[in-house]
């Protein structure tokens, strides 16, 4: 079999670690990362299989698509929000979460207050206005990380999604329509990538690795 590499000093350098990408990995490379450490494992994007192959090592997040082992403790901050425009973009919404989760952050998810139904965005605000970085996925027209800009002095990140049929495009309408944002301070990362959006709030946040 062949050895896998762990990049140990990834976090020192980046202020991310390593994570495991599912697609293309054996269930034999995933037992090897896992098994044996008192350090965090990371998985994203895990098919069935490779979730039923890690179910014994880790904490599996089915919806997400990941696992993880060894958790970090929770440390003392503002939630970071994750919103979604529709229920079809949670898987994505709640691989932002479970990243930022696993790393210590709190989060907060809100669901289903897109520009569809705008007033529901109000009994949200409060919190919204107290985070420091706000991250937020919609899939169609993508319209809402620019509505929620335009409230909120922190920095928004957009997450478009594949979510739409026809003119949607597989999300590159979406992904268009934030980057041609005409609300500031909106980020913007490729579709249906929630696990791009959490270590872009990492690095937004300034969290340092534990020592």
């Amino acid at each position: 079999m062949t050895q896998v590499r762990w990049d140990l000093d990834r976090e020192s350098r980046t202020g991310v670690p390593e994570v495991v990408y599912g697609p293309g990995k054996t269930p034999a490379h995933l037992r090897q990362i896992f098994e044996n450490t008192v350090e965090l494992r990371m998985a994203s994007r895990l098919s069935e299989e490779q979730m039923e192959v890690l179910s014994d090592l880790a904490t599996i997040y089915p919806e997400a698509r990941m696992a993880v082992r060894n958790p970090r403790a929770k440390r003392d901050m503002p939630l970071v929000p994750v919103v979604t425009a529709g229920t079809a973009d949670i898987p994505v919404a709640l691989e932002a979460a479970t990243t930022l989760d696993a790393m210590g952050i709190p989060t907060s998810t809100h669901f289903d207050v897109g520009v569809a139904g705008i007033h529901r965005l109000q009994s949200i605000l409060p919190e919204l206005a107290a985070a420091r970085v706000c991250i937020v996925v919609a899939g169609m027209d993508g319209a809402l990380p620019a509505v929620i800009a335009g409230l909120l002095h922190a920095p928004v990140i957009g997450v478009p999604t594949s979510v739409g049929t026809g003119v949607a495009q597989g999300g590159m309408v979406a992904l268009n329509t934030m980057l041609a944002s005409c609300s500031p301070g909106v980020a913007v990362v490729n579709i249906d990538n929630g696990f791009g959006a959490a270590c872009l709030a990492l690095k937004i946040l300034g969290c340092n690795p534990p020592d």
